[in-house]
This record gives C-alpha cells, sequence and structure tokens, in this order.
C-alpha cells in the first residue's frame, strides 16, 4: 500500500493548488455567497479539464484515479471554493459505469442524491442540486437520472452551499435492484472519500491562517503566538492533519483497487473501500471542525468577524459533511460493518 504521494500526484496538487490561489482568493469566496456556487470559476476550472479527468479515456475523460481526484479536491479544500468539483467528479464516473456518461467538458454540472428519493418522488438537499442540471440517485431500487434546469437557489444555510430538493420522477432508469444499489453505493463512497481529502485541505489552510495571526497579532510587546496557552491549541494540529490525511489517501487507494478489501479488526487489516471511507469521511469532517475551531478561537472575537477568513472555513468545514446526514447515522454504519449489526437483548 502506497500513502505517499507520487511525482504525478505532486504535480496536480501544484497545478491546482495554484489555480486555485490564482482563481479563488477569499474575495470570490465571499462574492459567491449565499449560493455558494461561481459559474466563471467553475467554466475556468472545466476549461482545465479537472471535473472530467476522473472519467475512462474511453469517453474522452483524463483517465485520472480516484487518487488523483483527491489531490484536486484537496486544493479545492484549501481555497473552499464554490464549485461543484466533488460531486460533478463523483456523478460522471457513476454515468460512466452505468453507460449513460453526459459530454464531456459541458459546463452543466452533475451531481449524486446522497439520500434515496422519498415516496413523493423528491431527492431531499441533494448537493450542489441549486446549481446541477443532472441529479443520479435511487428513488426505490432504481438507478435514476433526471436532466433538466437547475433551480438556481438554495434554502439558507451557513455554509453557503448549493443544496436543494430535486424531483426523481420521470428519470431515466439506468440499473435496478442489486445492480443499482451496487452502483450508489461505490459512488457514495467515492464521494465520501472526496469529501474527506476537501476536508483535509480544509485543515490545512485554517492551521495556516491560525498561524499566520498568532505570529502578527501582538500583545504585551509580544507575538500572541509566543504564550503557552495559544501554542497549547495549535501544537497538536499538525498530528490531526497528518491522521486525516492518511485516511483519505488510504480511502483512495482502497478505491483504486481492482479487488475487494477486508475488514479484519481483530488484525488492524482494514482495505475495504465502503469502511475505509465512510472512516475517512468522519474522520476528516472531525479534523475540519477542530481545526477551524482552535483556529477560529486563536483569533480571538476577530474570527467570528466576517472580514477575517478563518469564518469561511469555520462555517463549510461543518456544512459541508452534514450535507449527508447526522454523521452519527454513518459511524453505526462503520460499526455494524465492523463489529456486526447490534443484537437484540429479548
Amino acid at each position: 500500500m502506497r500513502l505517499e504521494p507520487t511525482d504525478d500526484e505532486r504535480t496536480i496538487a501544484e497545478v491546482f493548488g495554484g489555480f486555485f490561489r490564482n482563481e479563488c482568493p477569499p474575495a470570490v469566496v465571499r462574492a459567491a455567497e449565499p449560493l455558494g456556487f461561481d459559474a466563471g470559476l467553475w467554466a475556468r476550472l472545466v476549461a482545465t479539464g479537472a471535473p472530467d479527468m476522473g472519467r475512462a479515456e474511453a469517453v474522452g475523460g483524463g483517465g485520472a484515479t480516484l487518487s488523483d481526484l483527491a489531490v484536486v479536491a484537496e486544493q479545492v479544500g484549501r481555497a473552499v471554493a464554490p464549485v461543484p468539483f466533488v460531486e460533478h467528479a463523483v456523478a460522471c464516473r457513476l454515468l460512466d459505469r452505468v453507460g449513460a456518461a453526459p459530454p464531456v467538458g459541458a459546463t452543466e454540472a452533475a451531481t449524486l442524491a446522497l439520500r434515496p428519493a422519498s415516496p413523493a418522488g423528491t431527492w431531499a438537499l441533494v448537493p450542489a442540486g441549486a446549481v446541477a442540471g443532472t441529479v443520479v440517485g435511487l428513488a426505490g431500487d432504481d438507478l435514476v437520472c433526471v436532466r433538466g434546469g437547475a433551480p438556481g437557489v438554495a434554502p439558507a444555510n451557513h455554509a453557503a452551499m448549493p443544496v436543494a430538493d430535486r424531483t426523481a420522477v420521470d428519470g431515466t432508469v439506468l440499473a435496478s435492484g442489486t445492480d443499482a444499489h451496487d452502483a450508489f453505493a461505490v459512488a457514495r463512497a467515492e464521494w465520501q472519500t472526496l469529501t474527506a481529502s476537501a476536508c483535509v485541505g480544509i485543515v490545512a489552510t485554517a492551521l495556516e491562517l491560525a498561524i499566520a495571526y498568532v505570529t502578527e497579532r501582538h500583545q504585551f510587546d509580544r507575538p500572541i503566538g509566543s504564550f503557552q496557552a495559544i501554542q497549547q491549541q495549535l501544537a497538536d494540529l499538525p498530528i490531526v492533519l497528518e491522521g486525516a490525511t492518511l485516511l483519505a489517501a488510504k480511502a483512495a487507494w482502497a478505491g483504486d483497487r481492482p479487488t475487494p478489501g477486508t475488514v479484519d479488526v481483530d488484525r488492524a487489516d482494514i482495505t475495504e473501500f465502503g469502511t475505509l471511507a465512510g472512516m475517512a469521511f468522519v474522520h476528516a469532517g472531525e479534523a475540519a471542525a477542530l481545526a477551524t475551531d482552535r483556529a477560529l478561537h486563536a483569533h480571538g472575537g476577530y474570527g467570528y468577524a466576517e472580514e477575517y477568513d478563518i469564518q469561511l472555513f469555520y462555517r463549510r468545514a461543518r456544512g459541508w459533511v452534514l450535507v449527508a446526514g447526522d454523521p452519527a447515522r454513518e459511524c453505526r454504519r462503520l460499526a455494524d460493518a465492523m463489529f456486526g449489526p447490534v443484537e437484540e437483548v429479548v
């Protein structure tokens, strides 16, 4: 198992790190609120080929691995870029797998409905649902694709996410039964993995913002970073960052494996993609919440002020993972997968 980035992955990180630094400074993130989508930035990202780089070369994609996509997702998180890269990449890969791929290079985004449709045929709070023209998700035992105009509006939310309810009625059935559920499970695990990588990016930038602030801010003729109370808040964040980075990388590695993995808790041998994706998602989400909390408090009262960048990351660190529902449910799913379901005592 290789968790260190390859030369190609380092190049991807450098290229897209530069792209987002140049094209998505904090002013762009602020200007995209409250919807949380910048159409111009998305068009420029599409021009780089990033949204379709994870699709097969046979259909005009870049043939990139999930590990490659995770590198880009981390750069998205570092900038909290208002673009649906994760959702689009995952939805397109799912459509490719079932032979219903959208046009390569289209500026219209696609997305994945994380929750099954309601009995009335509605997908609730679809990530990027406010801006995506194509939505793929489960409706009963069918995997359904619905194409139509994006509503362009989202319910008010602190993380400025373009979520929206979307209809699953009158869609194209792509697969049914076990095939539908299996294909969806892979796509959801990919979404968790890439979202975990984006949260890793949030952790990295939150730490950078905190260090920069406590180095520049002076009290009693000393930088506040020299005070032990401040140091204690930040000292363990590099460890948090490293742990989240490694777990997200392992999940991406498992997603690229051609063979099924294992779940052997007794031997600490977990290579099954769905389990690792859930673990990375939960851990990275908690890491992002912790890092942004510590960084915001290092800013003191300024951390809550809109003119300071840390609040942008603080809000998204919480919102990005909640779009999939209560993380406690994912923890229970992981517990069942790793230890077996709880037996009811009669």
